[in-house]
């Protein structure tokens, strides 16, 4: 296993526009370790795009351009080669908004940034890293006599797992989810809201959502965006329950989302 990272993802003075329009202004925002910190704000506020960053998931998009620093123990993923970028994205694993389970089987979906990154070479090892980390996602159970039938025939919500166990499998520090349960049924989205909570004590998560209860159940720390810009951040128990910002106050109370 490789050795965990000491220190919180860290956003500098990052300014991001798409085609001569501003989407993120000077951001700044450390993310705190072992925690769950939830990204909130109206629908259009840059939620999304600032997630991307922190994976440098957006340099394919016409017409971006970024300025400032997102820091991976101290290395910008902003100005990173190629051969270093794809050692910083092995820290920080990706939950998207729905499933997308690669056209393979369930074992090879798991095992399958394993191989790209080296890992496990030996057969026994990586069949006890699929194991383990559908194990760790609640699925193993469920899916052990069927894993090497196609990904595609699982639920919706077998199949979001199953990107989280595939996010897992390259051990990373990181946990990005975009609206990781909008796509689920009730069920379901608890279920990786629990998942959450219970990976939180491995992992750091920063989670994208409009969902405000969620965010009240699930949030250790709170940064509430509005066009482009940070409003308040904080702990989530101080942003929800006793916000200092105007702006934040009438977005709590419902007068606009």
């Amino acid at each position: 296993m490789t050795e965990k990272l000491s220190e919180s993802l860290v956003v500098d003075k990052l300014n991001v526009s798409i085609e001569g329009q501003p989407i993120l202004k000077n951001i700044n925002v450390s993310f705190p370790v072992n925690k769950i910190t939830c990204i909130v704000g109206p629908s259009g506020c840059g939620k999304s795009t600032l997630l991307r960053c922190l994976n440098r998931l957006t340099e394919n998009i016409d017409g971006f351009t970024i300025d400032g620093r997102v820091l991976i123990d101290g290395q910008d993923i902003v100005t990173a080669d190629d051969e270093h970028l794809i050692e910083l994205r092995r820290h920080v694993g990706l939950v998207p908004q729905r499933p997308c389970p690669l056209p393979m089987s369930i074992y090879d979906n798991v095992a399958y940034g394993c191989r790209i990154h080296g890992m496990h070479k030996r057969k026994q090892e990586m069949d006890e890293a699929v194991e383990k980390y559908l194990s760790e996602v609640g699925l193993w159970d469920e899916v052990k006599d069927r894993l090497r039938r196609p990904a595609a025939r699982l639920s919706i919500g077998q199949q979001q797992r199953l990107c989280l166990a595939r996010s897992l499998a390259v051990e990373p520090d990181f946990i990005l989810a975009d609206e990781a349960t909008s796509a689920l049924d009730p069920i379901s989205s608890k279920t990786i809201e629990e998942l959450f909570v219970r990976l939180k004590e491995k992992y750091t998560i920063i989670m994208v959502t409009h969902t405000l209860p969620q965010a009240l159940r699930i949030a250790d720390y709170a940064v509430f965006l509005y066009l482009g810009e940070i409003v308040e951040e904080g702990p989530a128990s101080q942003v929800f329950k006793s916000p200092q910002n105007e702006l934040t106050k009438r977005y709590l109370s419902g007068l606009f989302s």
